[in-house]
């Protein structure tokens, strides 16, 4: 089939969840499907010749990522329809190419990535005959709905983030709104977790998305079992810093969590691994235990040294790369309960689960503990952990599903 993939950036080089799911979607299909891409391009990237999208697609169309103002941003909260994702991308320009495309290029699917590009897709197709329209597939990569309704709740115990917490209100409303008419119009819908699909079914009773949940390539990751902590054992998250359930997490683990473990490890490092530090974080760079690095090439070697690596998540959803990522790494884990939503793991068999901070901080001196001892703890979750992502969250285990809506749906279909 002809495909046209919509990406709100560009899909490589893969460093961060959105990149990392459309990048291995587009590598995986273009082995048996002939692939376009349209995407946006932030300020001071560029398409490289180098990269392999240049093998991967047949046509790369690129736009430079529109500029919304905070001021403008703030207008549009409260006089538009429309939810702020639904006008973050927004450009007449793209409307035109992305509408031109459609009508020229003859695509069996139209697969639009993630809620800021559901308008073009949308758009561009009620804009072709009934008889020459391809297939419209949403890929929700959030019930974005539910993650505004969850960082509304979470703000709201806090009275300073009390204008944070009515931004979410009001978005919660317009994404419910937004989302179920995305959904309803697309001829399939992706989720991808069980509770993503729960959470936009309960939008409207005729949603029946389909999960094609977030994958791995263990090639990248040496199967390297866990080995003993050092003297200043370091406790590690990753994640696109300025976004902001990642910065909620790193700011409670910090501030409630991690006094509680250096009361029993003294020593204990954290180190938060990402790109684009928000400014909340500034309070927590002149902490001695605690490090922000900003982007970095690489965060598996981080990932590769942690003595344990923490998934502190409160506000949130989907199936999150970093629990993935750092379960091919062989480490131990401590996650909430909602950080590893989606994923079926076991307390105590995959991977530590805790949701209070007494609990998480007793958990990660649990490891500690063990990695100066034997280390047999450590050793069977991080072995465990590798199996389970081996056997059930690899591209290749994941791409057969959406072949088999492809066919479904598509010209054959």
């Amino acid at each position: 089939m002809k495909i046209l993939f919509l990406t709100p950036q560009l899909p490589y080089p893969p460093r961060q969840g959105t990149t990392l799911r459309n990048y291995h979607l587009i590598r995986h299909l273009a082995r048996d499907h002939t692939i376009h891409l349209v995407t946006f391009i932030a300020p001071g990237e560029r398409l490289d010749s180098e990269s392999p999208l240049h093998q991967l697609c047949e046509r790369i169309e690129t736009l430079p990522q529109p500029q919304r103002p905070l001021w403008r941003r703030g207008v549009e909260t409260i006089t538009s329809p429309w939810p702020d994702m639904g006008l973050r991308l927004t450009t007449s320009r793209a409307h035109r190419l992305i509408q031109g495309l459609i009508a020229t290029q003859s695509y069996a699917i139209v697969q639009v990535e993630g809620i800021e590009m559901a308008a073009y897709g949308w758009r561009a197709l009620h804009a072709v005959p009934r008889a020459m329209r391809p297939a419209f597939v949403f890929d929700d990569h959030n019930a974005e709905y539910l993650l505004q309704k969850r960082a509304a709740l979470v703000d709201l115990q806090i009275p300073r983030r009390w204008p944070a917490a009515l931004y979410s209100l009001i978005q919660w409303q317009k994404l419910s709104r937004y989302e179920r008419t995305i959904c309803r119009a697309a001829d399939a819908v992706l989720a991808v977790s069980d509770p993503d699909r729960e959470a936009l079914r309960r939008l409207h009773p005729k949603i029946e998305p389909v999960v094609v949940p977030n994958g791995i390539d263990l090639s990248g990751y040496a199967a390297t079992p866990f080995t003993s902590a050092d003297d200043c054992p370091t406790l590690v998250f990753t994640g696109k810093m300025d976004y902001r359930p990642n910065v909620d997490a790193v700011l409670w683990f910090a501030q409630a969590v991690l006094p509680l473990v250096e009361a029993q490890v003294p020593e204990v490092r954290f180190q938060i691994v990402g790109m684009n530090p928000h400014s909340r974080l500034d309070a927590l760079r002149d902490k001695p235990a605690i490090t922000i690095t900003g982007a970095v090439e690489d965060p598996r070697p981080y990932v590769q040294n942690a003595a344990v690596y923490v998934v502190p998540m409160r506000v949130g959803g989907g199936t999150r790369f970093k629990v993935l990522e750092a379960m091919a790494s062989q480490k131990p884990i401590v996650s909430t309960s909602l950080g590893v939503e989606g994923i079926a793991v076991g307390d105590g068999e995959e991977l530590l689960i805790a949701d209070t901070p007494d609990h998480f901080a007793a958990r990660i001196v649990e490891l500690l503990h063990d990695q100066n001892g034997s280390g047999v703890q450590s050793r069977a979750l991080g072995k465990a952990a590798y199996e389970f992502v081996e056997a059930n969250y690899t591209w290749d285990r994941i791409i057969p599903r959406l072949q088999t809506l492809y066919r479904q749906i598509g010209p054959q279909g």
